[in-house]
């Protein structure tokens, strides 16, 4: 093949994924396989992830799981041009295995290794699915993440904001757990919001008209849990109206905050080339429809990944390795797995790359 393929491993969450890309010579990437099987069974039981249940299930999964992609895109490990695996940051036994198991397929066939930042998949993730040049604004937001950041190239980014607090999925599933919705929570509340009004509670806009771009969420949270305790026991109607305050409440503090960022985006950068959102997050319609506005506010164009690639998976991982690959950003078998990996450290952190061989 004329482009460089590249394996993608991605088990720092609830997600075991496996995915082959490959990257042409003009830039452009196209998925060959994308194998994803989530754990939401396993961990609903228990109304969240639990990281011994997922490492558990990722070691019983993941061979066959690669293998099913490597079948999938009808290519050899011998063909590939690199394996990448998410080394964090994520619950540490699963990336553990993810990373290990890059390794050991480093080792037997030859093949470089890349180490990746979960977080940077999520930011050059638009770049597989559009022609799409830097610098531009991100926008991620995810179970466990929220943050505005400016991305300048590969392996160079600027904190722009961040929540002190919880970030914005993992405020919506505690909402939704809350009001006894199932897991996972997000879509719940999503789903319940449509029908409810969300006019009845007038919750707080937590840090709307502060001139920096950071998020609370927290307060917000306490205030739809104070609210419910109120109305113990809940009718459903009750449930569906807390669920539309609640989004409505993050809907606002959104465009605020991203109005500010893209501010402090134009300030340092000049005009960004568009304002992209990744994570679980932005798989919510009703957050992108508030992201159009913003953006046609901010007359720069807006990008989502389709919903498959916004969620954790193994394309992003593979993606972020070819990106890497072409720069010849290669790891060693020494890089150790991390539970926490800030995205803006790759800017000021130069990486240690023991080797720059490329096959193909």
């Amino acid at each position: 093949m004329a482009g460089k393929l590249v394996l993608g491993i991605e088990t720092t969450c609830d997600e075991t994924a496996a995915a082959v890309i490959e990257r042409q010579r003009d830039g452009s990437g196209k998925i060959l396989s994308n194998i994803v099987r989530s754990q939401i069974d396993e961990h609903a039981p228990f109304g969240g992830v639990v990281p011994e249940i997922a490492a558990r299930a990722h070691v019983d999964m993941l061979d066959g799981i690669i293998r099913a992609a490597m079948k999938e895109a009808n290519v050899g490990f011998g063909d590939l041009s690199a394996v990448a695996a998410a080394a964090g940051p994520g619950l540490i036994g699963g990336v553990i295995v993810g990373l290990t198991t890059a390794k050991a397929i480093s080792l037997v066939h030859n093949t470089p290794l890349i180490a990746v930042n979960h977080l940077e998949a999520h930011a050059l993730t638009p770049r597989l699915t559009v022609p799409l040049t830097f610098p531009y604004c991100l926008f991620l937001a995810s179970g466990g993440h929220t943050q505005i950041v400016a991305v300048l190239g590969v392996g160079k980014y600027v904190r722009l904001g961040t929540t002190v607090d919880d970030a914005m999925g993992e405020a919506f599933d505690k909402v939704a757990k809350m009001l006894d919705l199932p897991y996972p929570g997000g879509p719940q509340v999503e789903r319940a919001a449509a029908h409810g009004n969300p006019d009845r509670f007038v919750f707080p806009r937590p840090m709307v008209g502060r001139p920096d771009a950071n998020f609370s969420l927290s307060g917000l949270k306490t205030a739809v849990r104070n609210e419910a305790t109120r109305l113990m026991p809940l009718e459903p109607q009750d449930v569906a109206d807390l669920c539309a305050g609640f989004q409505a409440a993050v809907l606002d503090l959104t465009a605020d905050r991203i109005s500010v960022g893209l501010r402090l985006f134009q300030e340092k950068f000049g005009p960004p080339r568009a304002l992209v959102a990744a994570g679980g997050v932005a798989s919510n319609l009703a957050i992108r429809s508030a992201l159009h506005d913003i953006a046609a506010r901010a007359q720069t164009m807006l990008i989502i990944p389709p919903p498959a690639l916004c969620t954790d998976n193994g394309a992003m991982i593979a993606w972020a390795g070819a990106e890497r690959l072409a720069l010849r950003m290669v790891d060693a078998m020494e890089t150790a797995p991390r539970a926490r990996w800030r995205l803006d450290e790759t800017a000021s952190t130069p990486a240690k790359f023991a080797n720059t061989r490329a096959r193909h």
